[in-house]
This record gives structure tokens, sequence and C-alpha cells, in this order.
């Protein structure tokens, strides 16, 4: 992993059976931000968890934020912690 370059964590629960969930967020982070990125990592957990760590920050909780994050909302926070002055395009527009 690039030193320079953001670390994404996303813990998700075994017992849940939420790793296709886990995988897809991560799929819809690579896509948006491709090579910016150093890594997204996948880590098992149990108990109802399912957190989103950027450089070891919590940006999403499920149990704090009610649920879990729509990918624009996911995409909004990493960029908001990392490149704050960066557009995301489509998924950023108001409707």
């Amino acid at each position: 992993m690039a030193e320079d370059k953001p670390r994404i964590v996303i813990t998700y629960c075994t017992q849940c059976q939420w790793l296709l969930r886990a995988g897809w967020m991560a799929q819809e982070l690579l896509s948006t931000f491709g090579a910016d990125l150093g890594e997204v990592a996948l880590v098992p957990g149990t108990g109802g968890i399912f957190t989103v760590e950027c450089n070891g920050e919590l940006i999403w909780e499920r149990k704090r934020d009610g649920g879990f994050p729509d990918a624009a909302e996911l995409k909004r926070r990493v960029r908001d912690r990392v490149w704050p002055e960066r557009e995301l395009g489509h998924s950023e527009k108001k409707g």
C-alpha cells in the first residue's frame, strides 16, 4: 500500500452474512476513486458490526448511523475526509 494514499477498512458481520454488502461497498469505492486509494480491506467480524473507516477514522457505523449507507453517501464521506475539493459528478447531484 502506498503510504500517501487512503486506506479504507470495511468490517462486516459474518453471522449476518453481510459479506456481499461489504464487497459491493468496496467495489463502489474502488470504481469511483480507483488508483487514488491505497487499499480497501474487508475484515470479518461478528455481533452485527458494519463499519467503514478511512485512515483509522470511523466514517460509518451501522448502529450509530441508522443502518447502511447508500453508495453515494459513503463516497461523499470518503471524499470529504480525503479530497474535499473533489467533485463526484452525478452521484453528488441533489434531486
